[in-house]
C-alpha cells in the first residue's frame, strides 16, 4: 500500500570543483543557524536507484521522478510529483520487482499506452545529519550525496547538498541555511532534481512538445496558449483525483470546461470537424467526474444550511442523516469518477486533446490580429447569454424556469471564459466582462444550487420518515431554499440590467 508525504527541501552545490571534490568537509556546521540547537550525525549509506520514464521523457518533461530505490532506511518504490518549487509530494510503495499499480495510475496520463523503462541507473554516497531544536525535536535533515549517474555509455558524476524540512521545521530555516551557506560557497542548485541534472549532463534528447502554432498576435496563438494551459491542468490533476487530494475534481472539471467553452466560442477560429468529437468526449468526462464534485458542493451547502439553523430547530439525529447519506453517494459517485479515468477512452480522449494541439485545425480567421476576432466571440457569447436570461424569465415559476435558468448559467460561464482567454490580447476591458459574467454566474449558480438542494432535501426527508426520524427539519430547510430560490429570481432582472452596463463598458461594438 503507497502512502504520501509532502517533502519540501533545498539543493545546494559549491561553486567550484576543488569545493565539490571536497564533499563533505566543506558544508559548514549548522549549530546556531535560525533554531538549529545541535546537529546529530546519522553516518553514510549507499544508496542505488533506478529511474523509469516513457522513451521520449514524458515524466520528466513534468518535472516528475520515479524511481526504484535500494539501501539506506526508505528502500522502495518513490513517485515524486512537483506541487511549487521546493515541494514534492512524494508517494511511496513497498520494494518490489514490478511497478506497483497504484503508481502506476498516477502516472498514467503522462504515460499513455507507452512503457516505462530504466532510463538513469544511479548511485549516491550519501552522509545524513539531523538538525534538532533545543528540546532535540527534528527540524531537517542535512544530506551530502557523491553521486553518479549512468544513462546508456554515458555518464556523469557531482556532489550536492540538500537541506529537508522535518514535521517540526519551518521554511525560514531553508532561507537561513541558504544565507549560511552562500558564505561558504554553495550556492541553490541549478537542477529541480538529480534526475534532471543526470539527464541534462548524459545528453538526454528533451520530451517533444506541441509545436508554437501560428504567429505570436494572431487570434490563433491566443486561443491555443489558453487550451493549452487548460491542457497542461487536466493532466496534472490526475493523479490528485486518484489520490483523492482535495479540491482536486473541481480543479480538473473547470478545465474541462474551459476547454470545451473554448472550442466552441472560437468555432471561426478551429475546424468544427476535428474539434466537435473533442469537445463530445470532454463533455463525456465533465460528466462523470460531475457527480463526485457535486455531492462535495451539495454536502458542504446542506452542512452550511443546518448550522445556521438554532438547535431547538434541529430535530431528530439529522447531522447522522445527512452524514449517512453522503457516505453512501461517495462511494458511489468516487468510484464512478475513479473507473473513467482508468478506461482506454480516457486515455484516447488525452490524445485527441494533444494531436489537436500538436497539429491545430485552424481556419484563415486564425491568422488575423487577436483583438478583433476575440472581441467579436466574446460579445456573440453575451448576446447568447442576453437570449437565454430573456427567454428564463419570460416563464412563470417552475420546474421549466428552473431548466431555463441552469442553461442561463452555463451560457454565463462561456462568457466569462471567453473573456479570460481574450485578457492577454484585449487586456483591461476584458477583466471588466469577466467581472460582468461572473456576477452573473454567481447569482444563477446560488439558484441552481438552490434548487439542487430541494431536490435532495426532499430525499432526506422521505429517509428519515421510512426510519421513524422527524422530517420536521428536512422539511423547513426545503421551504427555505425555495423562498432564496423566489428571492434570487426577483433579482436577476436587475442584476442583469448592471452587468449589460458593465458589459457596455468592458468591450464596446
Amino acid at each position: 500500500m503507497a502512502d504520501t508525504q509532502r517533502e519540501t527541501e533545498r539543493k545546494f552545490e559549491f561553486r567550484d570543483g576543488k569545493k565539490a571534490r571536497a564533499g563533505r568537509r566543506r558544508v559548514p556546521d549548522l549549530t546556531g543557524t535560525a533554531s538549529v540547537a545541535a546537529v546529530r550525525d546519522r553516518g553514510t549509506a549507499d544508496l542505488y536507484a533506478v529511474y523509469y520514464d516513457t522513451p521520449d521523457g514524458a515524466l520528466a518533461a513534468d518535472g516528475i521522478t520515479l524511481r526504484r530505490r535500494t539501501g539506506g532506511e526508505d528502500a522502495g518504490w518513490h513517485l515524486k510529483l512537483p506541487v511549487a518549487p521546493g515541494v514534492r509530494d512524494e508517494v511511496r510503495a513497498p520494494l518490489s520487482d514490478t511497478l506497483p499499480p497504484e503508481l502506476a495510475a498516477l502516472v498514467r496520463s503522462r504515460t499513455r499506452h507507452r512503457p516505462l523503462e530504466p532510463r538513469v541507473r544511479m548511485h549516491s554516497e550519501r552522509h545524513t545529519d539531523d538538525l534538532l531544536d533545543a528540546d532535540g525535536r527534528l527540524l531537517a535533515q542535512l544530506c551530502t550525496d557523491s553521486v553518479r549517474a549512468e544513462r546508456g555509455r554515458a555518464a556523469t558524476a557531482w556532489t550536492e547538498v540538500e537541506v529537508e524540512l522535518a514535521d517540526h521545521g519551518a521554511p525560514a530555516l531553508l532561507d537561513a541555511v541558504e544565507a549560511r551557506f552562500a558564505e561558504a560557497g554553495l550556492r541553490p542548485g541549478a537542477a529541480p532534481s538529480k534526475l534532471a541534472r543526470a539527464l541534462t549532463a548524459t545528453g538526454a534528447p528533451p520530451h517533444a512538445r506541441p509545436g508554437p502554432g501560428p504567429a505570436d498576435g494572431t487570434a490563433g496563438a491566443h486561443v491555443l496558449a489558453y487550451l493549452r494551459r487548460q491542457r497542461e491542468v487536466l493532466v496534472a490533476q490526475d493523479p490528485a483525483v486518484r489520490r483523492d487530494v482535495p479540491d482536486s475534481v473541481h480543479q480538473m472539471r473547470v478545465a474541462i470546461r474551459r476547454m470545451r467553452s473554448a472550442l466552441a466560442t472560437h468555432r471561426r477560429l478551429l475546424d468544427r470537424a476535428a474539434t466537435d468529437p473533442v469537445r463530445a468526449e470532454l463533455r463525456w468526462l465533465a460528466g462523470e467526474l460531475g457527480a463526485d464534485r457535486d455531492r462535495e458542493v451539495l454536502l458542504e451547502r446542506l452542512r452550511g444550511r443546518l448550522a445556521e439553523l438554532p438547535p431547538s430547530l434541529r430535530v431528530g439525529p439529522v447531522r447522522d442523516r445527512l452524514r449517512a447519506w453522503n457516505t453512501h453517494r461517495r462511494a458511489r459517485t468516487r468510484r464512478r469518477a475513479l473507473a473513467a479515468l482508468d478506461t482506454d477512452r480516457y486515455l484516447a480522449l488525452l490524445d485527441s486533446v494533444d494531436a489537436l494541439l500538436t497539429s491545430p485545425p485552424l481556419r484563415p480567421a486564425a491568422a488575423k490580429p487577436a483583438a478583433k476576432p476575440l472581441r467579436k466571440a466574446a460579445l456573440h457569447d453575451w448576446d447568447r447569454l442576453g437570449d437565454r436570461v430573456a427567454a428564463a424569465l419570460a416563464l412563470d415559476p417552475g420546474e421549466e424556469r428552473d431548466r431555463a435558468l441552469h442553461e442561463a448559467r452555463k451560457a454565463a460561464k462561456r462568457v466569462r471564459y471567453a473573456a479570460e482567454a481574450a485578457v492577454p490580447a484585449l487586456g483591461k476591458p476584458a477583466r471588466r466582462l469577466v467581472k460582468a459574467a461572473k456576477s452573473v454566474q454567481s447569482l444563477l449558480g446560488e439558484h441552481r444550487d438552490g434548487v439542487v438542494s430541494r431536490e435532495a432535501l426532499l430525499g432526506l426527508g422521505a429517509q428519515a420518515a421510512d426510519a421513524g426520524e422527524s422530517a420536521y427539519t428536512w422539511g423547513l430547510l426545503h421551504g427555505r431554499e425555495e423562498a432564496r430560490c423566489d428571492l434570487l429570481e426577483q433579482r436577476l432582472p436587475a442584476a442583469w440590467a448592471k452587468a449589460g452596463r458593465r458589459r457596455s463598458r468592458a468591450l464596446p461594438k
